[in-house]
């Protein structure tokens, strides 16, 4: 702004020095000078409105719109660059709507601005129209005359560029023009910084309130002055029941509660750790309370609080913590009753043993041969129970310890289920058994005496909560490269209640005690699930509620049938061209994967900086990467989401946390899979050769022609939906739902089938998830659910697409869109 000071200052000076000769010239000089003034204040006010907010889009807008009005430009553009020097953003001011398109086409070519994101200075020029193409770049546009841009720079790092075109009444752009941008490019780039700042402190944020919402323990912020919740975390509110609105203070919840130490002494309100901290700064450590709530049983917690300071050392929040021991002593429950049974289920065969054997060799007892035969198979009967059931405790340790061992091979799933069938039906039960299988059954990658054990498992199962003489059904089905198995029942059924705990290990869930033909002893579901989850599958029960029955679904997957019998997943040579990189901070667990994974035959890449993965995945470009939940600094699945901006390579989350809002969360986002620490090597190699399989059927499937019916086309090579030749920009969930509905073009897909392909068991029942979708879809590709075009609803059942039409040519003789 040097020339317009040197102006402000000299104008006034000279006018009072002229003499009334020179009145003609003083009176310009002073509207010159009320001009400039006008053009401070205009500079002024624009200033004011670009400080006013943080949101980059607002901020970018505000520029190019001052630039262009302070400078009298017709045309304004702004624009800034990703790291890569790919546009980022691109925002325009008195561009006319007619040469939207023309701008867009001509700012696509990469090449178009080049020459301004090398320069680092000011560019005019009279006649862009002829400057462009004697620098060897493409033509101007929209009858560009005059010009003039500038970079937008901060410390010697190229940001953007403002670009302003056709000065009012054809004049030339200025040196004071010159300035006036220059500033607004400064103003730019500090608006960018800020913003910029602004976005990483709100990721921080969101991430440090990710990781208290899905923290295992109840949290809670409170105000010393006033003890109302500032924040309250969905734990905290599980706990407290009855206390649903986060704005209660202290004092009104210690109304409708009850709270006593272990001794039984009532603890008053001055008591409360989270009190005590507000009124002395103490930090009070794992206090055991019992909460009384009016209703309800006691919860017994861990109570900690905190005061955070200011500068000048004033209380200014108290981070409250409770952790809900009900699941300790839960566990500790089951353990007491596992033991239990253990010591029950082993007492009855070594009773019988005892029996048995005292009767044997009781000399004054006459036993002839016959007797003596019967005691010695009721002796081999129960010492083979003792066996199957010490069995099945080495089972689960092992299961628990992460080292169950899998050896996978091709394996005809047929004959293991004719194989369970007939040893089910040679055991005496009286239950029939119907198998309905597709003829062009693959073969799986499986180990075929534990999957023999899994099957064995849930057909006893099925038995054992089914009337005698009912009918056992087992079926399977090709999910994309997994093979599904199902075995169903006509029996009493499962409330959904009792779904969620069918597979917990060291559990007897109580509906098992009430099984009409006997009683387990609680570890075959858990057992199955070990084995089917180290075999990379998934395992999950259905019911349609107590007396309708269940059906028990397992996934393993398939083999393609080019596979020799001795390979399971990729041969050796192949895999030293896997990469896979691992994200993890516990050195711990990224030596077990790295040692797995070179033991296995692939390239391990391990870091714990979460910092590092985007160099590594630009420098290594892994094929699959295993990333943990909780990193130091950010948030698993917002580093996932970063991750799938720059590759395509598959992400599998190996985390502690197994809960199924985590798992849920993390399926929901993009992940391929998930693993809950501890796991076993065998488990890891099958869940990761699981992927690249499903991987590499996937790219064959988008290698196949673009699906085209009507106005809509789908491009599964550029996962790109067009309709009309208009982009329909669909997230992630509802592209997949779209692709599944297009792939199986002329078929229904129930809501089941679309919520496990696209959502994964943990959904299904869900039907209201899908329909969301759907009307979210329908609404982006413009088409009428009354009178639709592409997805047509089949009441109660599920939705379905048209067959593809063969791609239509435009009249210039090339493909439709």
């Amino acid at each position: 702004m040097n020339a317009l000071d040197e102006q402000l200052r000299s104008g006034p000076g000279r006018t009072a020095l002229k003499t009334d000769e020179a009145a003609p010239e003083a009176e310009e000089l002073r509207r010159e000078v009320a001009s400039l003034r006008d053009r401070l204040t205009m500079l002024s006010q624009a200033s004011l409105r670009i400080t006013q907010t943080l949101d980059l889009a607002t901020v970018l807008q505000e520029v190019i719109d001052g630039a262009r009005q302070l400078t009298n430009a017709r045309f304004g553009a702004l624009v800034t660059y990703a790291h890569s020097g790919r546009m980022e953003r691109f925002v325009t001011s008195g561009i006319p709507e007619e040469y939207r398109e023309e701008v867009d086409a001509w700012l696509g070519d990469p090449s178009s601005l080049y020459w301004m994101q090398l320069a680092s200075q000011p560019l005019r020029v009279d006649d862009l129209s002829g400057y462009l193409p004697s620098k060897g770049f493409p033509d101007a546009l929209m009858a560009m005359r005059t010009f003039m841009g500038t970079p937008i720079l901060q410390s010697g790092q190229t940001l953007g560029a403002i670009l302003l075109t056709n000065k009012e009444g054809g004049q030339k752009f200025t040196a004071e023009d010159e300035e006036i941008l220059v500033w607004f490019a400064s103003q730019a780039a500090t608006a960018m910084n800020n913003a910029r700042r602004y976005a990483e402190e709100q990721q921080a944020k969101a991430s440090l309130e990710a990781l208290v919402e899905t923290s295992p323990v109840g949290v809670a912020v409170l105000d010393p002055k006033t003890m109302g919740y500032a924040l309250v975390n969905e734990e905290r509110l599980r706990i407290g029941r009855r206390l649903r609105e986060g704005g209660q203070d202290v004092a009104e919840i210690i109304k409708v509660l009850t709270l006593n130490r272990p001794d039984g002494s009532e603890l008053s309100l001055e008591d409360l750790p989270s009190v005590r901290a507000a009124a002395t700064g103490e930090t009070v450590r794992a206090e055991e309370l019992i909460i009384h709530f009016a209703e309800g049983p006691p919860v017994t917690v861990l109570a900690s609080a905190a005061p955070t300071f200011s500068e000048n050392g004033e209380i200014i929040s108290v981070v409250s913590i409770l952790q809900d021991m009900t699941p300790l002593e839960d566990l500790l429950k089951q353990r007491s009753e596992f033991i239990g049974m253990v010591s029950h289920e082993l007492r009855t065969p070594l009773t019988t043993i005892t029996g048995a054997t005292a009767t044997a060799l009781d000399s004054s007892a006459t036993v002839n041969t016959a007797e003596l035969l019967q005691f010695f198979r009721i002796i081999d009967e129960q010492a083979g129970r003792m066996r199957r059931l010490i069995n099945d405790l080495l089972d689960v340790t092992r299961i628990d310890s992460g080292t169950l061992t899998i050896t996978a091979q091709p394996t005809d799933m047929a004959v293991l289920i004719e194989d369970a069938r007939s040893a089910f039906l040679r055991s005496g039960a009286g239950n029939s058994v119907e198998v309905n299988l597709p003829p062009d059954l693959p073969r799986v990658s499986a180990d075929g005496q534990r999957i023999l054990q899994v099957l064995n498992n849930l057909l006893t199962n099925a038995a054992r909560y089914s009337p005698e003489r009912s009918t056992i059904r087992v079926s399977a089905a090709v999910e994309d490269v997994y093979l599904a198995v199902s075995i169903s029942d006509e029996g009493r059924g499962i409330n959904a209640h009792h779904l969620t705990h069918l597979f917990e290990r060291h559990a007897l869930p109580q509906w098992e005690n009430r099984g009409p033909h006997g009683q387990g002893n609680g570890l075959g579901l858990a057992i199955c699930k070990g084995i089917v989850e180290a075999h990379g599958g998934r395992i999950w029960a259905e019911s349609a509620g107590e007396g309708m029955g269940a059906r028990f679904t397992f996934t393993i997957p398939t083999v393609d049938e080019a596979v020799p019998v001795a390979a399971v997943g990729p041969e050796p040579a192949a895999r030293e061209r896997v990469r896979i990189l691992a994200v993890d901070d516990e050195m711990q667990v990224l030596r077990h994967i790295r040692n797995t994974l070179s033991q296995a035959g692939y390239t391990p890449i391990v870091t714990v900086n979460p910092d590092e993965t985007q160099r590594l995945i630009e420098t290594e470009n892994p094929h699959l990467i295993l990333l943990d939940l909780m990193l130091p600094g950010t948030d698993g699945i917002e580093l996932m989401q970063r991750i799938l901006g720059i590759t395509d390579a598959p992400v599998i989350f190996v985390s502690g946390y197994g809960d199924d809002r985590n798992v849920a969360r993390a399926f929901r986002e993009g992940a391929d899979d998930y693993i809950v620490k501890p796991f076993s090597s065998t488990e890891l190699v099958a869940r990761i050769e699981a992927v690249l399989r499903r991987q590499t059927a996937s790219e064959r499937v988008r290698t196949r022609q673009p699906y085209t019916l009507g106005d809509l086309r789908i491009d599964y090579a550029e996962r790109r939906v067009t309709v009309a030749g208009r982009p329909g920009r669909l997230t992630a969930t509802e592209y997949k739902l779209l692709y599944e509905l297009a792939v199986n073009a002329g078929r229904t897909l129930t809501h089941d089938d679309l919520l496990r392909r696209v959502w994964g068991p943990n959904y299904l029942g869900d039907a209201r998830l899908v329909r969301s979708f759907v009307k979210k879809v329908r609404r982006k590709l413009r088409d009428d659910a009354a009178n639709p075009s592409y997805i047509i609803t089949e009441p109660r059942v599920g939705y379905r697409m048209e067959k593809s039409e063969f791609p239509r040519s435009d009249r210039t003789g090339r493909r439709g869109n």
